[in-house]
């Protein structure tokens, strides 16, 4: 795996922050040994040079703590997922790189491969390890929540483009992220809001696995949409049977970040702290917990305590 990926088990928990600067109950969570990551919103910037202090700050106390660095990530996809906008590239989003495909294969993947040169050296300067892309998703027009962060609706165009994309990422210093696993073309409802249901068989997502397979992914993030064909009483995110089709099936040896467990359609495992043991407990290495730090910091506590 590339990079700081390899660190990111020194904690289990992915945590954010409320604005552009750290105030002290944050810099007491950023040291507790079970914070491994730190996700960065619009919020928390205002423009490179506080970006990078930003993260620097993070870093050093870290590293006074002495606590293995965070993995800080973002989700920095192109399109409407751009979290940082002034100062940083604008990013097409991915269904054009697929529309340029349509006609034009080759000059579309050498496109994404600069996309994903541009995204990581960007990011990277800043101090930002990992943005959560690419979109493997395949675009079959049902979900408004996936729409044009997907590539195609065909498996060939998204491998294509997302390999070339892959490529830049890691010329830039940066690996990658594969998303929403199995896939989160055909649910219909946005699982921000609402608890999705993709009733197609097993066979039906093998497409949606297509990508998956042929790719090499450092990381994967599964879905907050319950697939019954598999298993009907969890969501990708905390099923152990998708966790285990993941790892023994398709032979995945990478990191699994769990998606936002605020989101409500996590709320099917429960509060933050059944929701966190129930991702852990079904496979994620990683544990996001956003836009909730009351949460975050009950989780803490229940999970190991106060330092």
């Amino acid at each position: 795996m590339a990079g700081l990926l390899k660190t990111a088990c020194s904690g289990p928990l992915m945590i954010d922050l409320q604005g552009t600067s750290l105030d002290a109950a944050e810099r007491a969570r950023l040291t507790h040994p079970l914070v491994g990551g730190l996700i960065l919103f619009a919020r928390n910037y205002h423009s490179p040079a506080q970006l990078t202090a930003l993260t620097a700050e993070v870093r050093a106390l870290r590293h006074a703590a002495g606590r293995a660095p965070l993995l800080i990530a973002v989700d920095q996809e192109g399109g409407r997922v751009q979290r940082f906008r002034s100062g940083f590239t604008p990013l097409p989003p991915m269904r054009q790189l697929g529309e340029q495909w349509d006609h034009d294969p080759e000059a579309a993947k050498a496109a994404a491969k600069t996309v994903g040169w541009t995204l990581a050296s960007e990011l990277r300067a800043c101090g930002v390890d990992l943005s959560f892309t690419p979109v493997l998703d395949l675009d079959y027009g049902r979900s408004g929540v996936i729409g044009d962060r997907a590539f195609h609706r065909r498996p060939k165009a998204v491998i294509d483009l997302a390999g070339a994309l892959i490529a830049g990422l890691r010329q830039g210093g940066m690996g990658c992220c594969g998303k929403h696993f199995p896939g989160h073309g055909w649910a219909f409802a946005d699982s921000h809001l609402a608890l999705p249901t993709d009733e197609r068989s097993l066979a039906e997502l093998q497409e949606d696995l297509r990508p998956y397979r042929a790719l090499d992914l450092d990381a994967v993030m599964p879905a907050h949409v319950v697939y019954p064909a598999v298993d009907a009483e969890h969501t990708a995110c905390f099923s152990q049977k998708w966790h285990a089709y993941l790892r023994h099936d398709i032979g995945f040896t990478g990191l699994v970040f769990s998606d936002d467990l605020s989101m409500q359609a996590a709320s099917i495992a429960g509060d933050a702290l059944a929701r966190a043991r129930a991702a852990q407990a079904a496979g994620c290495d990683m544990l996001l917990l956003c836009n909730d730090p009351e949460s975050a910091e009950y989780v803490l506590m229940m999970l190991g305590g106060k330092k």
